[in-house]
């Protein structure tokens, strides 16, 4: 499975921003991205768990999950290939 696809087709849907598909994985997300707030991280996360069935902690998330494309892309492989 290609999770960074995942992650960006994710993150588009929470963000509405079409040019998150062009980012490569050193592209840095929490304080660049202004509509990655805290309603965009929640809509992620959510719509991760729904799409895999997974559930995960709140105490698993943290702002260095959410830094860059890819901390994010290994963050959702971690939890989905679980």
């Amino acid at each position: 499975m290609d999770y960074e696809t995942t992650v960006k087709n994710l993150l588009i849907a929470a963000t509405a921003r079409d040019d998150i598909a062009s980012m490569d994985r050193d592209a840095p997300l929490i304080g660049h991205v202004a509509e990655l707030d805290s309603m965009a991280i929640v809509t992620f996360l959510t719509t991760l768990e729904d799409e895999f069935g997974i559930v995960i902690d709140d105490t698993e998330v943290s702002a260095e999950c959410f830094e860059t494309l890819g901390a994010l892309v290994t963050f959702v492989t971690e939890h989905v290939g679980r």
